[in-house]
Protein backbone atom coordinates (compact mmCIF):
# COMPACT_ATOMS: atom_id res chain seq x y z
CA UNK A 1 0.00 0.00 0.00
CA UNK A 2 2.82 2.38 0.86
CA UNK A 3 4.53 1.73 -2.48
CA UNK A 4 1.26 2.28 -4.37
CA UNK A 5 0.60 5.52 -2.50
CA UNK A 6 4.07 6.85 -3.19
CA UNK A 7 3.86 5.92 -6.87
CA UNK A 8 0.58 7.83 -7.13
CA UNK A 9 2.20 10.84 -5.46
CA UNK A 10 5.19 10.57 -7.78
CA UNK A 11 3.08 10.69 -10.93
CA UNK A 12 1.32 13.80 -9.63
CA UNK A 13 4.60 15.65 -9.08
CA UNK A 14 5.94 17.96 -11.83
CA UNK A 15 9.03 15.92 -12.61
CA UNK A 16 11.83 16.41 -15.12
CA UNK A 17 14.90 14.37 -16.06
CA UNK A 18 18.48 15.12 -17.07
CA UNK A 19 21.19 12.67 -18.13
CA UNK A 20 24.91 12.48 -18.71
CA UNK A 21 27.62 9.85 -18.98
CA UNK A 22 30.68 9.41 -16.77
CA UNK A 23 34.00 7.73 -17.48
CA UNK A 24 34.23 4.87 -14.96
CA UNK A 25 37.88 3.98 -15.52
CA UNK A 26 39.10 5.23 -12.14
CA UNK A 27 36.09 3.88 -10.25
CA UNK A 28 36.88 0.45 -11.70
CA UNK A 29 40.49 0.71 -10.56
CA UNK A 30 39.44 1.92 -7.10
CA UNK A 31 36.92 -0.88 -6.68
CA UNK A 32 39.47 -3.53 -7.68
CA UNK A 33 41.89 -2.18 -5.08
CA UNK A 34 39.20 -2.10 -2.38
CA UNK A 35 38.20 -5.69 -3.16
CA UNK A 36 41.85 -6.74 -2.79
CA UNK A 37 41.91 -5.16 0.66
CA UNK A 38 38.64 -6.75 1.78
CA UNK A 39 39.07 -9.36 4.48
CA UNK A 40 37.45 -12.77 4.37
CA UNK A 41 33.85 -12.56 5.51
CA UNK A 42 33.54 -8.86 4.75
CA UNK A 43 31.24 -7.49 2.04
CA UNK A 44 33.11 -6.75 -1.17
CA UNK A 45 32.57 -3.16 -2.34
CA UNK A 46 30.58 -2.78 -5.55
CA UNK A 47 30.24 0.03 -8.06
CA UNK A 48 26.94 0.84 -6.33
CA UNK A 49 28.77 1.34 -3.04
CA UNK A 50 31.20 3.76 -4.67
CA UNK A 51 28.25 5.54 -6.26
CA UNK A 52 26.53 5.84 -2.87
CA UNK A 53 29.64 7.45 -1.39
CA UNK A 54 30.08 9.76 -4.37
CA UNK A 55 26.42 10.79 -4.33
CA UNK A 56 26.55 11.51 -0.60
CA UNK A 57 29.61 13.70 -1.12
CA UNK A 58 27.84 15.52 -3.95
CA UNK A 59 24.75 16.04 -1.78
CA UNK A 60 27.00 17.80 0.72
CA UNK A 61 28.01 20.21 -2.02
CA UNK A 62 24.42 20.64 -3.21
CA UNK A 63 22.09 20.61 -0.16
CA UNK A 64 19.16 21.74 -2.29
CA UNK A 65 19.10 18.21 -3.77
CA UNK A 66 19.22 16.53 -0.35
CA UNK A 67 15.69 17.62 0.41
CA UNK A 68 12.00 16.82 0.76
CA UNK A 69 9.03 18.69 -0.67
CA UNK A 70 6.53 18.81 2.19
CA UNK A 71 3.18 20.55 1.82
CA UNK A 72 4.17 23.76 0.09
CA UNK A 73 7.74 24.07 1.34
CA UNK A 74 11.16 22.49 0.85
CA UNK A 75 12.99 20.92 3.79
CA UNK A 76 16.74 20.41 3.45
CA UNK A 77 18.82 17.90 5.41
CA UNK A 78 22.40 17.93 6.63
CA UNK A 79 22.83 14.14 6.63
CA UNK A 80 22.81 12.19 3.36
CA UNK A 81 20.47 9.29 4.09
CA UNK A 82 20.70 7.42 0.80
CA UNK A 83 17.97 4.96 -0.14
CA UNK A 84 18.90 2.00 -2.35
CA UNK A 85 16.15 0.46 -4.45
CA UNK A 86 15.98 -3.33 -3.92
CA UNK A 87 13.76 -5.82 -5.76
CA UNK A 88 12.23 -8.39 -3.41
CA UNK A 89 9.37 -10.88 -3.28
CA UNK A 90 7.40 -8.16 -1.49
CA UNK A 91 7.99 -5.77 -4.38
CA UNK A 92 10.26 -2.76 -4.54
CA UNK A 93 11.83 -1.79 -1.21
CA UNK A 94 14.09 1.18 -0.49
CA UNK A 95 16.15 0.62 2.68
CA UNK A 96 18.24 3.56 3.79
CA UNK A 97 21.99 3.92 4.36
CA UNK A 98 22.09 6.64 7.00
CA UNK A 99 24.79 9.29 7.15
CA UNK A 100 26.48 7.94 4.03
CA UNK A 101 28.66 11.04 3.84
CA UNK A 102 30.39 9.93 7.09
CA UNK A 103 30.98 6.32 6.04
CA UNK A 104 33.87 4.80 4.13
CA UNK A 105 33.12 2.78 1.02
CA UNK A 106 33.87 -0.37 3.01
CA UNK A 107 31.39 0.63 5.71
CA UNK A 108 28.79 1.45 3.07
CA UNK A 109 29.34 -2.01 1.54
CA UNK A 110 28.74 -3.67 4.91
CA UNK A 111 25.53 -1.72 5.55
CA UNK A 112 24.31 -2.30 2.01
CA UNK A 113 24.94 -6.05 2.18
CA UNK A 114 23.03 -6.28 5.46
CA UNK A 115 20.08 -4.23 4.20
CA UNK A 116 19.81 -6.02 0.86
CA UNK A 117 20.06 -9.41 2.55
CA UNK A 118 17.30 -8.59 5.00
CA UNK A 119 15.17 -6.99 2.26
CA UNK A 120 15.26 -10.18 0.21
CA UNK A 121 14.60 -12.42 3.22
CA UNK A 122 11.70 -10.29 4.46
CA UNK A 123 13.47 -9.26 7.66
CA UNK A 124 13.63 -5.49 7.25
CA UNK A 125 12.17 -3.35 10.02
CA UNK A 126 10.03 -0.28 9.35
CA UNK A 127 12.87 1.93 10.61
CA UNK A 128 15.13 0.57 7.85
CA UNK A 129 12.82 2.11 5.25
CA UNK A 130 12.33 5.51 6.87
CA UNK A 131 14.21 8.79 6.72
CA UNK A 132 15.67 8.63 3.23
CA UNK A 133 16.65 11.96 1.71
CA UNK A 134 17.82 10.75 -1.73
CA UNK A 135 17.47 7.48 -3.66
CA UNK A 136 19.64 5.53 -6.09
CA UNK A 137 18.13 2.92 -8.42
CA UNK A 138 20.65 0.72 -10.22
CA UNK A 139 19.57 -1.61 -13.03
CA UNK A 140 23.06 -2.04 -14.40
CA UNK A 141 23.24 -5.65 -13.21
CA UNK A 142 20.38 -6.42 -15.64
CA UNK A 143 22.31 -5.00 -18.59
CA UNK A 144 20.11 -1.89 -18.75
CA UNK A 145 22.23 0.98 -20.01
CA UNK A 146 19.83 3.86 -19.38
CA UNK A 147 16.41 4.33 -17.79
CA UNK A 148 14.25 6.86 -15.98
CA UNK A 149 13.39 6.22 -12.33
CA UNK A 150 10.14 7.43 -10.77
CA UNK A 151 10.42 9.90 -7.90
CA UNK A 152 10.34 8.58 -4.34
CA UNK A 153 8.18 11.24 -2.59
CA UNK A 154 8.74 13.38 -0.65
CA UNK A 155 12.36 13.26 -1.84
CA UNK A 156 13.45 15.94 -4.30
CA UNK A 157 15.38 13.60 -6.60
CA UNK A 158 16.25 10.03 -7.54
CA UNK A 159 19.28 8.85 -9.52
CA UNK A 160 18.89 6.08 -12.11
CA UNK A 161 22.11 4.20 -12.85
CA UNK A 162 22.78 2.10 -15.93
CA UNK A 163 25.35 -0.56 -16.70
CA UNK A 164 29.01 0.23 -17.21
CA UNK A 165 29.62 -0.32 -20.92
CA UNK A 166 32.56 0.11 -23.27
CA UNK A 167 31.86 3.07 -25.54
CA UNK A 168 33.84 5.02 -28.11
CA UNK A 169 34.54 8.61 -27.07
CA UNK A 170 36.60 11.40 -28.59
CA UNK A 171 39.55 12.67 -26.56
CA UNK A 172 41.81 15.35 -27.98
CA UNK A 173 40.71 14.48 -31.48
CA UNK A 174 41.30 10.75 -31.03
CA UNK A 175 38.65 8.02 -30.80
CA UNK A 176 39.24 5.87 -27.73
CA UNK A 177 37.19 3.26 -25.88
CA UNK A 178 36.26 3.95 -22.27
CA UNK A 179 34.03 2.20 -19.70
CA UNK A 180 31.15 4.62 -19.24
CA UNK A 181 27.98 4.78 -17.20
CA UNK A 182 24.84 6.77 -17.99
CA UNK A 183 23.26 8.60 -15.06
CA UNK A 184 19.71 9.96 -15.21
CA UNK A 185 18.45 12.25 -12.47
CA UNK A 186 14.69 12.64 -12.00
CA UNK A 187 13.76 15.77 -10.04
CA UNK A 188 10.68 17.31 -8.46
CA UNK A 189 10.44 20.74 -10.09
CA UNK A 190 8.81 22.11 -6.94
CA UNK A 191 12.10 21.50 -5.13
CA UNK A 192 14.71 21.92 -7.85
CA UNK A 193 15.23 23.84 -11.05
CA UNK A 194 17.17 22.57 -14.03
CA UNK A 195 20.36 24.48 -13.29
CA UNK A 196 20.61 23.17 -9.71
CA UNK A 197 19.97 19.62 -10.87
CA UNK A 198 22.58 19.93 -13.62
CA UNK A 199 25.16 21.29 -11.17
CA UNK A 200 24.59 18.33 -8.86
CA UNK A 201 24.81 15.75 -11.64
CA UNK A 202 27.97 17.38 -12.96
CA UNK A 203 29.51 17.07 -9.49
CA UNK A 204 28.59 13.38 -9.37
CA UNK A 205 30.28 12.94 -12.75
CA UNK A 206 33.39 14.79 -11.54
CA UNK A 207 33.60 12.63 -8.42
CA UNK A 208 33.19 9.42 -10.43
CA UNK A 209 35.95 10.45 -12.81
CA UNK A 210 38.14 11.70 -9.94
CA UNK A 211 36.93 9.59 -6.96
CA UNK A 212 39.70 10.85 -4.70
CA UNK A 213 37.85 14.17 -4.53
CA UNK A 214 34.90 12.48 -2.80
CA UNK A 215 36.80 10.34 -0.30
Amino acid sequence: RTVARRMAEAWQAPAFQISLSADMTRVGTLRERLVELTREGEAKPTVSDVLTKVSAAALGRHPEVNAHFEGDSVRRFAAANVGIAVASERGLLVPVIRGAERLTIGEIAAVRADLVGRARSGKLQAADLEGGTFTISNLGMYGVEQFVAVLNPPQAAILAVGAVAERAVVEQGEIVVRPTMTLTLTCDHRSLDGAAAADFLRTVKTFLEEPGLAL
